[in-house]
């Protein structure tokens, strides 16, 4: 079945334009309100670009989720599923999982370590200096770069395959209405626009569930899905698979992909602004809070979205066409539904669009469509609001006007966003024509970037990293990396190194195990032989002056109406800004940290160790009750995560929402009386 005819090139440009275009009024308006009935607005550069540090764990998880959630995080997972089975699913998603939870360490000693720092890059400069700031800014614009390339490259390779519109165009237009609402609204409008997606998202996702594994004329149970799995693996087994099965965890190509998989997400998440942006926007009691529930809500979604669409793409193989003369898969006369993919086909993702558009024909291919589009946008939001920040604080500020005015910073933010926008549409079309797919630059992120992971968590965290170790890790690293990457595509592809050769699984492994591992042994290894012995006094003092600042004159909010910043009452959280200083307190902070330290390691052991590698070693193939857990699990996880993402949110934002509400009711019956007026303190209900 070719997905190009299901949908008419109308809905592609409808979708992209469309659904963007109503996005950033949406969200535009919503700013407004904001301004209006709490007071904050986006024309002071901290609510711009950090929320003024105050965002609460519900919504800042909300915002991991939809910011760890790619292209690739949908499409990709389906790819790993299609080839690998059950084992691909849950490779992708514990594999990208880990990051985020041991990312929690970080955001915790973030705010112990640099509290007002406006990006990560700020850290390293403070405490390595000049030389240092600009490699580790270049590992930084290239995660963002490759992060962008596979969000463009995703989806507008299926928006293409559903609807038949230009490449090039979904390239350039996917950035241009997020470009407009993060222009308008900042950080906090990103954040809001991050929930507003997720919700969708968790709502497509469990209509595709319920309909694969309820009431799908094809399949419509887990044991007739059980049934056509077995049937394939008959007719086409899977190459290093226990018994060729799509149904067992002992996969070796699958166990190769988590490698891979684990290297590559650990330099997308540690060294990509967008996360530590929203740990910056973090209140700081509870931004260990917001990564652990952000980082297991968030595994649920690969998870359940290929156990899904991508066993359905290999299910419907063994489905007979309305045109098959046999019902028989092992047939000669046997017409498939869905004829196999080329390996083309699976690395630009197709699994699952063709998935959905065999499934439920144009509704599905359009629910398709749109969950990708406001998965991409909402990755794309938090990449642009991150390059911003870096463009502004890291070169505009420390090295162009280094005395630059408040309207002047927020301009350059401004500045930034609608770059970025740009570079996203040009670095997607130069990808595009040179032929790199998303898969291929999935897998090929953790050679270039995974040298300096462990040099810039050693940078927040230990006060014995050693400056000329990291650097040289991460250089020694980055150079290890694609000298193994190229040598072993050489050496198994009769010395042809091409994009075609240079993808395969031993050749990226490699890479990636290079890159990360002599990275991070040489940093380790000098930074033990001469230790430092950092204070992190310089990096508790980066902002400083300004950010107090910044607290005097929200104490003074009567003084000046017009210029304003109110006690942070929004859609979002509801506290005093003097109460931060409060929160920052070291031996709660410490606390903290150990909590992230014991809680992720534990999370990361059950995820990578003791779940999947018994499993792998007992080569079992599943029958139709294991696999029945295996999906019902799933599913249970998935409505956690939403209630955790969804609701949660708008319950620990209920007194915002009741003074949005009193405000606009005002309004309506007194124009001009609802507007809103700073008090000298206010307290949340419960606290």
């Amino acid at each position: 079945m070719s997905t190009s005819e299901v949908l008419p090139q109308g809905a592609g440009y409808g979708v992209v334009i469309g659904i963007g275009l109503f996005f950033s009024a949406f969200m535009v308006g919503l700013t407004a309100l904001q301004a209006r009935y709490t007071g904050v607005s986006p024309k002071d550069s901290e609510e711009f670009s950090s929320a003024s540090r105050s965002v609460k764990p519900g919504l800042i998880a909300s915002g991991i989720v939809s910011a760890w959630t790619w292209a690739a995080t949908l499409l990709q997972s389906s790819a790993v599923a299609y080839r690998y089975g059950i084992s691909g699913p849950w490779w992708y998603a514990a594999g990208a999982t880990v990051q985020v939870l041991l990312f929690a360490q970080l955001a915790a000693k973030l705010k112990l370590n640099a509290p007002y720092a406006h990006t990560w890059l700020e850290i390293v400069a403070a405490r390595w200096g000049t030389t240092a700031h600009l490699i580790f800014m270049v590992f930084g614009l290239a995660t963002n770069l490759i992060v962008s390339s596979m969000l463009v490259l995703g989806g507008s390779a299926t928006v293409t395959s559903l609807t038949g519109m230009s490449t090039i165009a979904a390239c350039f237009l996917i950035p241009l209405g997020v470009a407009i609402y993060v222009v308008v609204g900042g950080m906090r409008s990103t954040l809001l626009c991050d929930y507003t997606h997720t919700t969708v998202l968790f709502a497509i996702i469990l209509t595709f569930v319920f309909t694969v594994y309820a009431t799908s004329d094809y399949i419509g149970s887990i044991s007739r899905m059980h049934y056509l799995l077995s049937e394939v693996s008959q007719i086409s087994p899977v190459v290093g698979n226990a018994g060729g099965s799509y149904l067992t965890l002992r996969s070796q190509n699958g166990l190769i992909f988590g490698v891979i998989n684990l290297i590559g997400n650990f330099a997308t998440v540690f060294q990509d602004q967008a996360y530590w942006q929203r740990a910056i926007a973090s209140r700081p009691s509870t931004t260990v809070k917001a990564y652990l529930i952000g980082g297991l809500a968030w595994f649920a979604i690969p998870f359940a979205f290929s156990t899904t669409l991508g066993l359905a793409a290999v299910a419907f193989t063994a489905v007979p066409a309305a045109n098959s003369l046999s019902q028989d898969p092992l047939s000669s006369s046997f017409i498939p539904m869905l004829a196999p993919l080329s390996e083309d086909a699976i690395s630009e993702g197709l699994p699952a669009s063709l998935a959905a558009a065999t499934l439920l024909g144009k509704s599905g291919a359009a629910a398709l469509l749109v969950v990708l589009f406001l998965a991409v946008t909402s990755a794309t939001s938090a990449e642009l609001i991150a390059v911003s920040s870096i463009l502004t604080y890291d070169v505009y500020v420390r090295y162009i006007n280094p005395k630059a005015t408040e309207q002047q910073i927020l301009r350059m933010s401004h500045a930034g966003v609608v770059i970025f926008a740009l570079v996203m549409g040009i670095a997607g079309v130069i990808f595009y024509y040179i032929g790199v797919s998303m898969g291929w630059l999935y897998t090929f992120m953790g050679v270039i970037l995974g040298s300096a992971v462990c040099p810039i968590a050693l940078c927040i965290t230990w006060k014995k990293a050693n400056k000329v170790g990291c650097i040289s890790g991460a250089l020694v690293g980055f150079a290890a990396g694609i000298i193994a990457w190229l040598v072993t595509t050489s050496t198994l592809n009769q010395k042809v190194i091409n994009v075609t050769t240079s993808g395969g699984n031993y050749e990226m492994l490699s890479g990636n195990l290079a890159s990360i591992g002599v990275g991070a042994i040489i940093s380790t290894a000098i930074s033990l032989i001469w230790p430092d012995d950092y204070d992190f006094a310089s990096t508790r003092a980066i902002n400083g002056r300004s950010a107090a600042i910044s607290r005097d004159a929200n104490d003074e909010l009567e003084e000046s109406e017009d210029e304003k910043k109110a006690p942070d009452v929004t859609v979002s959280s509801v506290s005093n800004e003097a109460q931060i200083d409060p929160e920052l307190d070291p031996v709660g902070l410490n606390k903290a940290f150990k909590f992230a330290a014991r809680a992720s390691i534990v999370l990361t052991l059950v995820l990578l160790i003791l779940i999947p590698l018994p499993l792998f070693g007992a080569q079992t193939v599943y029958s139709v009750t294991g696999f029945s857990v295996w999906v019902i699990v799933g599913i249970i996880w998935t409505f956690t995560s939403a209630f955790a993402v969804v609701l949660y949110p708008l319950w620990e934002s209920r007194a915002a929402i009741r003074l949005i509400s009193r405000g606009m009711i005002k309004d309506i019956f007194s124009p001009g009386s609802g507007k809103f007026v700073a008090p000298s303190s206010i307290k949340e209900p419960g606290e």
